[in-house]
This record gives C-alpha cells, structure tokens and sequence, in this order.
C-alpha cells in the first residue's frame, strides 16, 4: 500500500507552517506588508525549497524582500525543523491569483456583453399577468 504522503511532501507543509509564523512574527521590514504563503515544493533531493507566495496590495514584481531575506528566513527555519539539513528557499510571486481575477472580469465583461445584445425587451420583468 502506497504512502499517501511522501517525505518531500510532509517536509513541505512544515516548512510552509513555520515560514509563515516566521514572517509573520520575525520580520520587521514595513515595506513587507501582508504574506500569503500559497504553496511550498521541495526538490526530490530536498536541496530547494520553492515558496509561492502572494502579498496584498503590491505588484508582481514591485520588490523580492523575501529572496533577500532567505538566508535569515532558512536559518531560522534551521532551528525550528531540526532535521539534517534545511533545503535552501527561493520565493516565487504566485501569479493565479492575478489570473483568476483577469478571469473574473472577463467573464463579468462578457456576461454584461450577453445582456446588452439581448435587450431588456427579450428579458421577463416578473410573473406573467393572468386574466380572470
């Protein structure tokens, strides 16, 4: 019977936990603002750790805060794990989000779009009238 989880895979949802805690409670950099960590991978040889993350009310590529702040995010990371080694993390801007929105207003564009091309005659204004 196969394992459900494999190790790379526990690994990476106690490097997403304590990371997050980390940045939440270790980081005093204002220009930070709120992180969302979506999604961690580590390399099959647990060399590399890729962190997807969001952040609210930046850009994409506004600034990479936490690549340049990876050394100090994996030594503590090092220190709350206490495995063998601590795979070295690489911060990657989660875009789905950005592109569920694009999605969104599409959709909403050519819903809207449908509407117009209908006409508001074509539409029911209520339950049709009966006669006595």
């Amino acid at each position: 019977m196969p394992r459900e989880f494999s190790r790379g895979q526990r690994l990476a949802d106690m490097i997403q936990r304590e990371l997050a805690q980390i940045i939440q409670q270790e980081m005093r950099d204002p220009r930070l603002g709120l992180v969302t960590l979506n999604e961690v991978r580590v390399s099959r040889d647990i060399a590399y750790a890729d962190v997807y993350y969001t952040r609210f009310g930046t850009e994409p590529g506004e600034d990479d805060i936490l690549n340049k702040a990876a050394g100090f995010l994996r030594s503590e990371l090092a220190r709350r794990l206490r495995t063998r080694t601590t795979p070295r993390l690489r911060f990657h801007y989660d875009e789905s989000l950005d592109a569920g929105e694009h999605m969104d207003a599409a959709i909403r564009t050519a819903r809207a779009g449908d509407s117009d091309a209908m006409g508001q005659d074509d539409e029911p204004s209520g339950p049709p009238a009966v006669d006595k």
